[in-house]
């Protein structure tokens, strides 16, 4: 049987020793969530089946169930040799949404929270050499106030620009067999001025560290390091100068050996940081043209049914002249990200907020760890320029957000992170952010104009329809939604997007430049972001079609958003 989604899920922390368990796995529902008490993780098989990476509500999983599931349940068989338990085993799951336990031979080695992030535990302990058995219990409600989940629907049926669900397994599952002193994990600071990376590795065991970095197979630099384990920094000249810069990643690769654990890895060399209005990328003020992606795929949900679908969205984007993306309401898999740093396209890592009750400080624990997850998972990629935590904080069920949660997580955000600039919640209501982005879809481009040119000196209820939420201090100035423009090719009744949709092609081309072209005069405005690069279910309001088909002229699309910003 072809194993889908084949390829290496990490490409920035690769062993060769490693075994995908992507494929068909045995299936079950649990809505009654009876399972742990039937003892379901000692049964020898389950009901069903499904093909794993893809949740059970995709096509491509086998499965195709919509409705809510309170649970589901995963099993499958793998077999291990004697050389593959001669150090520690190690399995991995990409991502599972939501709640996650798993049985090794019917004993319990781990739980985890979060449906977004990567986690893996060491099994070494209860594996043996043949067959051995896995299963998985994910437990699920978005409709749950501690729960995010993104543009997961709370109704029954998708609805606006809520789409269908996501629940487990949605990212590959794999083994990884590393020797009893190994690299657990490995950050880099690249410093483009200084002409130097430093590494920060966190080891496991006692032993010598050695970081050989090459330049399309040309050794650059080298560090050597003695550890006693835990944390050892090295820091590495380099003796050729690549910038990472848009549209040409030029990635360094590393590789990291420990004893007998061996790593490959990479970075981009490259800085951003603020100065007055713009957004400086190796010192170089980059305006920002940036599209809306939500991550969605018709057959696979969440899931891209092959790597070659995640390629084909950043072209798509690129053809259409925009430098990057907003990852929208979901934390991106790592090997989309691998082909941002490859390709020079700039993103915003996000978090999938919405759902989650901002309004109750309680709730913040939950939040602050499955974060914390992401962004340490996704440090390395210098494809992301900037994290967004939040995205529009609406009034949940009546109630304001708590200034208190934003506030910690920012600074939370900064502890973690303090090389990339953080946006409190994106659009509305900011409490303290490195930048002030808005979300405006007015339709009319004179309007629109006339709102943006009230800033920053103007009448600020114009440009921020807010003012008794969020106060404006001075931060850079970001568009990043806007547009939204409706045109519907299908003809589908429920058909949503934004305002008043365009009679014809040539009014939606010319409202797209008169409102893209209000931007890119200001000379205040370091970015915007449209929305969006694909229509998404009954969300018509992309350039593409959700099955990824041009509505327009790429070319013509292509000239609106190249030509020059006012700020650059």
């Amino acid at each position: 049987m072809n194993v889908p989604r084949p390829e290496h899920p990490s490409p920035q922390f690769m062993r060769k020793n490693w075994q995908n368990l992507n494929g068909r796995w045995e299936f079950e529902t649990d809505n009654s969530k009876s399972g742990i008490d039937r003892k379901l993780y000692e049964a020898d098989r389950l009901s069903g089946s499904i093909t794993v990476p893809f949740c059970p509500e995709s096509e491509l999983s086998g499965v195709g169930n919509k409705d809510f599931m309170n649970a589901v349940w995963y099993r499958r068989t793998f077999i291990l040799s004697d050389s593959q338990l001669s150090g520690r085993v190690i399995l991995h799951f990409g991502a599972v949404d939501y709640e996650a336990i798993v049985w090794i031979n019917g004993s319990e080695v781990g739980r985890h929270k979060g449906g977004y992030t990567s986690f893996e535990f060491d099994i070494s302990s209860h594996v043996r050499i043949g067959e051995n058995s896995l299963t998985l219990c994910a437990i699920d409600d978005v409709r749950a106030p501690y729960q995010p989940r993104g543009k997961q629907s709370e109704l029954y049926y998708s609805h606006g620009c809520d789409y269908t669900r996501t629940t487990g397994i949605w990212q590959t599952v794999w083994l990884e067999f590393v020797p009893k002193s190994y690299i657990k994990s490995v950050k880099f600071y690249p410093d483009s001025l200084n002409q130097k990376v430093t590494l920060a590795a966190d080891l496991c065991g006692r032993g010598d560290l050695s970081a050989t970095v090459t330049y399309e197979g040309r050794q650059v630099g080298s560090g050597f390091g003695e550890s006693s384990g835990g944390l050892l920094t090295l820091d590495i000249p380099l003796s050729e100068k690549h910038l990472w810069e848009v549209g040409n990643g030029r990635l360094y690769n590393v590789c990291l050996k420990f004893g007998e654990d061996e790593v490959e890895s990479y970075f981009g060399l490259r800085s951003v940081r603020l100065e007055g209005k713009k957004f400086l990328i190796n010192e170089k003020s980059v305006f920002q043209r940036l599209v809306l992606d939500q991550g969605f795929y018709p057959d696979g949900i969440y899931t891209a049914p092959s790597e070659d679908a995640l390629v084909r969205d950043i072209e798509l984007s690129l053809a259409l002249g925009f430098n990057g993306a907003r990852l929208h309401q979901k934390v991106f898999e790592p090997r989309f990200l691998y082909h941002c740093d490859r390709l020079g396209y700039l993103v915003w890592g996000e978090y999938a907020s919405w759902g989650f009750d901002h309004s109750d400080p309680a709730n913040l624990g939950g939040f602050l760890n499955e974060w914390q997850e992401a962004v340490a998972r996704d440090f390395n990629h210098p494809s992301i320029v900037g994290w967004c935590p939040f995205n529009e904080t609406w009034d949940y069920r009546g109630r304001p957000q708590s200034d208190m949660i934003l506030e910690t997580v920012y600074r939370f955000t900064k502890l973690l992170d303090p090389t990339r600039p953080c946006i409190d919640t994106s659009g509305h209501f900011h409490v303290v952010t490195d930048i002030f982005d808005i979300h405006d879809y007015e339709q009319n481009p004179e309007i629109f104009r006339k709102k943006l040119e009230n800033f920053p000196n103007g009448d600020e209820h114009a440009w921020n329809p807010f003012p008794e939420r969020q106060r404006f201090g001075g931060q850079p100035m970001f568009v990043s939604e806007y547009g939204g423009i409706r045109w519907d090719k299908s003809g589908a009744e429920n058909a949503w997007g934004y305002g008043d949709a365009p009679k014809t092609e040539e009014e939606f081309l010319a409202r797209l430049k008169g409102l893209t072209d209000a931007i890119m005069d200001n000379p205040e405005i370091f970015g915007l972001c449209y929305t969006q690069l694909y229509d998404v279910e009954q969300e018509a309001n992309g350039l593409y079609t959700y099955s990824r088909e041009p509505k327009f002229s790429p070319e013509i699309i292509r000239r609106i958003f190249t030509r020059k910003a006012a700020i650059e």
